[in-house]
């Protein structure tokens, strides 16, 4: 009965069986070589079950098929992210609405936005409230229909006085029965860059900073001078 073969035998046969990178690390060539060692060393009256190699032959086959397919795809990936960014880089300069209720403003500008109403409504209020948090305009929207309602703030007070510059704060309600309940704000800017980072990309948005672009409701081509576009 042929003894198993260990690596100090198979040197002894001078074969040049290549070493594995480590005791548990072996490769397909390697497999083949020791495959081919054994059965050239068989005895003839008890040949060694091949059965079992070839299951382990067919495993390698997979593994390094699968290989291939990861690295294919990693190039796929790859290339989807640099058409991307290609297509995200023709945003800079247009507006976007986005989901957001702060927004800094400078002296004279206007800023517009929308209020997003989960159903009909007799009435709905926007209420602009300055750094301090304290009220500087309310703007009454009337009755709306569910969706998407615009607005736009003059930057003038209640008392219609022109409100300093500064980041201002915009809270939305609307009637629903015989109570107000709050309502998601949404408001409108410049997209001053695009940045991208291992989870997608960003958008700069002039006066509300950096957000994801999963916060972005709706983009338009068209030119915006200050924090905020005309609805």
């Amino acid at each position: 009965m042929v003894s198993p073969l260990d690596n100090s035998a198979l040197r002894g046969l001078a074969l040049g069986v290549p070493q594995a990178t480590s005791e548990q690390d072996l490769g397909q060539q390697d497999f083949l070589h020791l495959m081919v060692t054994q059965l050239k060393n068989q005895d003839p009256f008890k040949p060694l079950e091949s059965g079992e190699f070839l299951g382990q032959l067919a495993q390698f086959g997979t593994v390094s098929g699968l290989a291939g397919l990861q690295t294919s795809f990693d190039s796929l990936a790859s290339s989807l992210v640099s058409n991307q960014a290609l297509q995200a880089s023709t945003l800079v300069g247009r507006t976007a609405l986005a989901a957001t209720s702060t927004l800094a403003r400078g002296t004279g500008e206007s800023v517009s936005g929308a209020v997003d109403l989960p159903a009909s409504t007799s009435g709905a209020t926007v209420t602009v409230r300055d750094a301090a948090g304290q009220p500087v305009r309310t703007l009454n929207l009337g009755a709306q229909s569910a969706g998407l309602a615009a607005f736009s703030w003059d930057g003038l007070t209640d008392a219609g006085n022109p409100a300093a510059a500064g980041r201002y704060t915009f809270t939305a309600a609307y009637n629903s029965g015989t109570g107000s309940v709050a309502a998601e704000t949404l408001l409108r800017a410049p997209i001053d860059s695009v940045l991208f980072g291992p989870d997608g990309f960003n958008v700069e948005l002039r006066g509300i900073g950096e957000l994801p672009f999963t916060a972005i409701r709706e983009i338009r081509n068209e030119p915006a001078a200050g924090a905020g576009a005309t609805p």
